[in-house]
Order: structure tokens, then C-alpha cells, then sequence
């Protein structure tokens, strides 16, 4: 009640003052401010806890890799560019598709400095409110130096076969210390390393500049790095571009590989190299290859934008029948990017929370599954 009261003399005095701000308009001002964002945080907090409960179905699975890689439930999730502040916006959409989210993704950069460390405050915090964690770690090779990392190549030519380099040990001081602090969470963490590696025009991973075989060493040695300290709590995730093919031959084997992984990502007519292609097109075509490998299944990037079609119905048509016609998926991981501009020439929404229309189809849809892939929490 002294909050409430507190906030609204204190605004009402701000507003009076804004005219002739002057030191007390001023001081008033972030007197406002600070309440606003007190009673913003006391909200958020509340609304994380009732989240844990909603979760609570998910607390003992959380905390085992298998129960996890065998659940018979499609565990839903979300990232977004929120940088790890909080996940509000995440909150957010699952209020606006009644559902909650066992996985929150992020995604961070290999480098030496303090901004490419293990991101424990983030994976902490999602821990902290009844999820687990998924890593997207991009093996990007220009940040780091040749003083602390003395074996690699200069910078004009360190990508050029980096991954050979990754797989003799140059980099393994930093893999180790992500390792040890991935070790200390004591939760499973899903980890997506070097994805989409078949692509040859996005990512200096790529065939552009690495042999599969130079992929397929790199990736069997950050395991083997990791499991030596101990870290077997990974859930390792591999993530091919379904349009590039060529999965077997950079198949790391099933002895370093947990989940099959790929994006689902319509960009609609928002670019001149794609086009409104429906779920079918672009996951549907491909999922008996990946179901030849005999692991569960991820859409680690599942969204449409809007140019080019009816948003709605494609995520009608994605979610319709999807437990019968997809068995070996369980994991749905939404890309609810604000501001993207990784693959256009400007940036782009992948924004439905406030999408009435797509939030309204997907929960229909969600409704009409039958118990095959339902979470207990969907209402």
C-alpha cells in the first residue's frame, strides 16, 4: 500500500514539475522512475515463481540427460534478444500462447575476452526460474590472440581449414574453461556447436573453408575435451542446414551425438533469395533422412515472418498432426528475434506475442493434439 501511494505522489509531483524540470522536477523524475522500475521487478519476480509451478511437472525430468533425451513429452522453448537481462519477453510469450517453456535458448561466440566466457549469469538465471539452458556456441576464431593462443594462424588466414585447428588442440585452454564451468551448473545443458556447418555461404565453419572430416574432428575433440574435465552433463546437439545436405558425411557419430537438430525458419518474400515455402517444404521433405540417424529430433529455429503469406496458417498447418507426423521430434524451439539482420539486408521481426492471430491458431492446434507430445501444462 506505501508503494502504491508512494508512486503515485511521487508521479503526480513529476508531472506537475516536467514544465520547469529544474533540480527537484529532476530529482522527482527518477524518484518516478525508480518506483516504476521497483514495482516492475516486484512483478517479474512473481510472475517467475508462478511459472516454477507451472514447471513443476518438469522439475525432476530437468535435472537428467536421459529422462530429457527420452521424455515423451515435446518440450517446448523460446530465444529472443533480450541479452539475458531477463527473460520477460520470453514470459510474455508464453502467456500469449498458454503454454510454458522447459528449454530457453541462448546464443554466444567463441573469443578470449570477458564477453566470450561460459555466460553463467544467464544460464543461472534460467535455471533459477524452473528451465534448462541451450547454447548455440559459434566457433567464431577471430577473437583471440596469438600472445595467449600461440599455435594458431594469423588472423588473414585463420579460417582457412580453422576447424583442423580446433581438432589439434589450439583452442583447448578456452574450451577447458567453458567445460569446467558447464560442469559446476549441475543441470543438463543443451549444447549446439558450429551449426549449420554444410552451409557454405554464412558461416566461416562452413565448406567454404573446412572438409566435413575437418568438422566432424573438431567436434568429436570439444566432446572429447569436455568430457575429460567431467562435464557430462551436455546434451550434445548437432544442426545441419536441411537445404545443403550432405548430413552423413558430417555426422560426428552416434557416440557424440544426442539430438539432431535444424532451423525451421520461413523468411517468407522478406529477401530476393527465398520464398513463401510452407513447414512441409522446408522441414517436412527432410525429416525421414534425419530420422535415419536414430536420435530425437529439434527445431532449434522455428518461425515465420510475414511477407509473402498468411502467417497464421502457416503455423496452423506447421502444429496441425504434428505428434502423429513427426514422432521423433520433441523439442520446438521458437526464434523470437525482435531486430534480426543475420541473413537480410535490414532487419526483420520474427515477433508473434502480439500477433493475435498466429498466437490464437497455434493454441487451437496445440488443443486438438491428442496425450502423444503434450505437455501437462498446456490448458
Amino acid at each position: 500500500i506505501a508503494l502504491v501511494i508512494g508512486y503515485f505522489v511521487i508521479y503526480g509531483l513529476a508531472a506537475v514539475s516536467k514544465s520547469s524540470k529544474g533540480p527537484l522536477g529532476g530529482f522527482l523524475e527518477s524518484m518516478s522512475n525508480m518506483v516504476q522500475n521497483i514495482e516492475r521487478d516486484a512483478i517479474l519476480e512473481k510472475r517467475e515463481k508462478n511459472r516454477e509451478k507451472k514447471l513443476a511437472w518438469f522439475k525432476d525430468q530437468r535435472k537428467n540427460k536421459h529422462a530429457l533425451l527420452k521424455t515423451k513429452y515435446i518440450l517446448f522453448g523460446a530465444s529472443d534478444d533480450s541479452k539475458g537481462v531477463s527473460y520477460e519477453n520470453i514470459i510474455n510469450l508464453e502467456d500469449s500462447l498458454a503454454l510454458t517453456f522447459p528449454i530457453i535458448h541462448i546464443y554466444k561466440a567463441w573469443g578470449e575476452n570477458q564477453e566470450y566466457e561460459f555466460p553463467r549469469n544467464e544460464v543461472d538465471a534460467i535455471v533459477r526460474i524452473g528451465s534448462i539452458p541451450m547454447i548455440t556456441w559459434e566457433p567464431w576464431l577471430g577473437k583471440f590472440s596469438q600472445e595467449n593462443f600461440p599455435n594458431i594462424k594469423p588472423l588473414e588466414v585463420r579460417d582457412n581449414h580453422g576447424l583442423s585447428s580446433v581438432a589439434a588442440g589450439d583452442y583447448d585452454s578456452y574450451i577447458k574453461e567453458w567445460a569446467t564451468e558447464a560442469k559446476k551448473v549441475g543441470y543438463p545443458i543443451y549444447l549446439r556447436v558450429g551449426h549449420e556447418m554444410n552451409d557454405p555461404y554464412r558461416y566461416p565453419w562452413g565448406p567454404q573453408n573446412n572438409e566435413p572430416s575437418e568438422y566432424v574432428a573438431a567436434i568429436r575433440h570439444v566432446k572429447d575435451v569436455f568430457d575429460a574435465v567431467g562435464a557430462t552433463n551436455i546434451i550434445w546437439v548437432w544442426s545441419p542446414h536441411l537445404t545443403y545436405g550432405k548430413f552423413k558425411e558430417y555426422y560426428p557419430g552416434t557416440d557424440y551425438v544426442d539430438v539432431v537438430a535444424t532451423g525451421a525458419l520461413n523468411y517468407g518474400t522478406s529477401t530476393s533469395w527465398s520464398d513463401w515455402w510452407s513447414f512441409e517444404q522446408i522441414f517436412g521433405n527432410y525429416y525421414k533422412q534425419l530420422a535415419e540417424f536414430y536420435k530425437p529430433i529439434m527445431l532449434a529455429e522455428f518461425g515465420s515472418l510475414k511477407p509473402g503469406g498468411n502467417r497464421a496458417d502457416w503455423f496452423g498447418e506447421a502444429f496441425k498432426d504434428f505428434p502423429k507426423k513427426y514422432p521423433l521430434v520433441n523439442n520446438i524451439v521458437f526464434f523470437h528475434y525482435s531486430s534480426d539482420g543475420s541473413t537480410t539486408y535490414k532487419n526483420v521481426s520474427w515477433y508473434i506475442v502480439n500477433d493475435q492471430e498466429v498466437t490464437t491458431e497455434i493454441k487451437n492446434q496445440l488443443k486438438n493434439w491428442g496425450p502423444e507430445g503434450k505437455q501437462p501444462d498446456m490448458r
